[in-house]
């Protein structure tokens, strides 16, 4: 410590580190430098972190009126359900929705900080948030914790520059496409979309490929189930579908299953006292036959 304390205190003094950055051009091209340092780690034993599952299928169209977005219901904590109905389809503006896969944590609190800030910008401005202004505010706070925070975001809204759908991942990079999927059952939804989307389709359309594509994750992934949100947001307001359709509906037993006693015969019977005490006091209270 004292000799950090000397270097700092010592103007004269330079760093040997920071003279190579300084006078030497960078060099372009791929780094390699972490890959023998991450195989000595395994090699000591340590595990490589993986990759985390968002257990959820998100996605959203833009049709010829606006952007339908929709989302499935199934909450997961790692191979348990933790709840069937979980609104996935957030709050951002009146005219703008956001759907979130990950930790449901993270999309919410990420959502709601961002609802907040667009509130305090039209209540400033006095005019209707901007799809675009949603999507600068969440990828510039997702980039800010580098991926740390947990929300891989599909949104939508339609302002007075149209209909606009955007995807936002984790790490802050955007994609604006006129159909995106995101989470767990991605892929499946994505094979709908490619199949089935074409460009101004009508609401009944656009609904029934949404409601095709959440449920091509529902049936074909395990972290997806439960019910199919829809959130039809076009010029004249929203319409949020709360459930659109209950896709795993639970059937009705056909029979009772139950058995008269005796049905299952007793082989053996035997019984053991291991112990017996009896203990009287004088403020017992008798029991009542």
């Amino acid at each position: 410590l004292d000799r950090v304390f000397r270097r700092i205190q010592d103007p004269t003094h330079r760093s040997t580190m920071a003279a190579p950055s300084a006078n030497t051009r960078p060099r372009g091209g791929f780094v390699f430098e972490n890959v023998a340092r991450n195989e000595n780690l395994t090699g000591m034993g340590y595990k490589m972190p993986l990759s985390t599952k968002t257990g959820t299928t998100i996605c959203g169209i833009v049709f010829k009126d606006g952007v339908i977005l929709g989302a499935d219901t199934r909450a997961t904590e790692g191979p348990i359900v933790a709840d069937k109905n979980c609104a996935k389809i957030h709050y951002i503006a009146p005219n703008i929705y956001c759907c979130g896969a990950g930790t449901a944590a993270d999309t919410e609190n990420t959502t709601n900080n961002i609802s907040s800030q667009l509130e305090l910008h039209r209540l400033r401005t006095d005019r209707d948030s901007r799809v675009a202004t949603a999507c600068r505010m969440l990828k510039q706070m997702l980039y800010k914790y580098q991926g740390h925070v947990s929300a891989a975001l599909v949104l939508g809204g339609v302002d007075i520059n149209g209909p606009a759908l955007y995807s936002i991942y984790p790490h802050g990079s955007v994609d604006k496409l006129p159909y995106v999927t995101m989470g767990s059952g991605s892929l499946a939804a994505m094979g709908v979309f490619e199949d089935g989307f074409k460009p101004d389709m009508d609401k009944e359309e656009g609904c029934k490929l949404v409601r095709d594509a959440i449920a091509a994750g529902i049936f074909n992934d395990l972290g997806s189930g439960s019910n199919v949100d829809i959130c039809i947001i076009t010029k004249d307001g929203v319409e949020y579908i709360r459930p659109y359709e209950i896709a795993n509906l639970k059937g009705e037993r056909a029979n009772k299953y139950t058995y008269k006693r005796g049905t299952t015969a007793v082989t053996k019977v035997s019984v053991e006292v291991l112990s017996e005490s009896v203990v009287a006091t004088d403020d017992a209270i008798p029991m009542e036959q």
